[in-house]
């Protein structure tokens, strides 16, 4: 395949510039360090993503695996025009070797698709794969033209196994089984209430119905409407795909408003402890979809700790609780000194590809393997799962919250504390 970074090294080898374009070097020098590109949104709404990202990489670099490793870091500022921005300085002006990214898709799409036009590869991670990967095709509303990507590779869990953990949650509660959807006008929203790929079709199908007022903009200041038309459709389990500050406004609003449903579950908004801890005893019993936490059964290969051990040692070394971006920030380090460990000229775009594609291989996250289990043969090829539970905050009796996994259906190896609480 003929890429904008294979026609700069065919430049370069016969003397010859392409007006207006730096020159990539044709090979590394002997001594000199990989190049990973890093893109997160280190500020802007989306930033308690990026938490631990000064912790892992800074773990990463001392670690074995990590010497002879350079890691450029650039900030999205949570927004999808900057993170393509930030991505391309880092392949023309840094001359990267390998892409990572992270952080929803609002941060993992324009990258990955600037990536995928560069030709260099990219390894993306903490966003459901169809949002991901059918958010980037040329018409995402035709499945018959989705192809394929040469050099984008994503990990991650999808909306079937949110569905999945949502549903096996609340069919712990007795409810009328009527749901109200949040979902805002971005990647993720438009995914999860596309009406035919999103998550109507699984609630269907699980017994449950979802009643979808439309798209919201990120950072309303009003979710009267939203309110009102969960009323209206009696729905006692809220759900969505939300950021940390709508959540705040409408849960605010909703209790003012005296609409009192038996689960709020959510995606996104309520990941994080602080975003909990924010709403004070309303944060009591929200739950979540669980990608990583300090019970997880995994260890990390490049530096041999346990979930449970990196999850203590951030604490320990910051003073903050741990929050689940922890493990995948990690496991995507760990993905790319597995990955550039076997490659044997790491200036070569096609041989990286090649090797991500054949990756396979156990991470703090779990297994990381381009296999195509468990998914649709048009994604298999660039796409990976990863396990997915349920969870509950639940707050201590010395203040601050819990995060208790109670829905395991469909990760058996990740073990549960507790059964799903319906909402005071």
């Amino acid at each position: 395949m003929i890429t904008r970074r294979s026609l700069l090294k065919a430049s370069a080898a016969t003397g010859l510039a392409l007006a207006g374009s730096r020159l990539a070097t044709p090979a590394i020098a002997q001594g000199a360090k990989i190049r990973l590109g890093y893109v997160s949104p280190q500020t802007g709404p989306l930033a308690g993503f990026a938490e631990s990202d000064a912790y892992n990489i800074k773990a990463f670099l001392a670690s074995e695996a990590g010497k002879n490793f350079e890691v450029i870091v650039k900030d999205s500022q949570s927004n999808p025009n900057r993170a393509a921005e930030v991505a391309k300085s880092l392949i023309v002006d840094d001359e990267i070797n390998l892409m990572l990214v992270g952080s929803t898709p609002e941060n993992t799409n324009p990258v990955a698709t600037t990536c995928e036009a560069e030709g260099v590869p990219v390894i993306s991670t903490m966003a459901p794969w169809q949002p991901w990967f059918i958010g980037q095709q040329g018409n995402p509303a035709d499945p018959s033209s989705w192809k394929p990507f040469n050099f984008a590779y994503h990990y991650f869990w999808g909306l079937e196994d949110i569905i999945a953990v949502y549903t096996g949650m609340w069919k712990q509660l007795s409810t009328n089984g009527k749901v109200g959807g949040l979902f805002p006008n971005d990647a993720d929203g438009n995914a999860w209430g596309d009406p035919k790929n999103g998550l109507k079709p699984g609630l269907d199908a699980a017994g449950f119905s979802l009643a979808d007022p439309g798209r919201y903009q990120n950072l309303s200041d009003d979710f009267t409407a939203q309110v009102n038309a969960f009323k209206a459709a009696n729905a006692e389990i809220v759900t969505g795909v939300v950021i940390p500050p709508d959540f705040t406004t409408f849960w605010n609003q909703a209790r003012q408003q005296g609409f009192k449903p038996k689960a709020v579950t959510v995606a996104k908004a309520i990941l994080f402890p602080q975003s909990v801890e924010t709403l004070g005893d309303a944060g009591h019993n929200l739950s979540s979809e669980v990608w990583w936490s300090a019970s997880h059964p995994f260890k990390s290969s490049v530096t041999g700790e346990s979930s449970a051990d990196l999850a203590g040692d951030f604490t320990a070394k910051t003073g903050r609780p741990w929050t689940q971006p922890i493990g995948f920030v990690h496991s995507l380090f760990e993905v790319a000194a597995n990955v550039m460990g076997r490659v044997s000229d790491p200036t070569n775009a096609e041989a990286i590809a090649t090797a991500i594609a054949a990756t396979d291989m156990t991470t703090v996250v779990g297994k990381v393997a381009w296999s195509g289990a468990g998914l649709p043969p048009f994604a298999g090829k660039n796409v990976c799962k990863t396990p997915l539970v349920g969870g509950q905050w639940r707050k201590k009796a010395g203040g601050g919250f819990d995060l208790v996994i109670v829905e395991n259906a469909g990760a058996a190896e990740i073990p549960t504390a507790g059964k799903m609480e319906a909402l005071a």
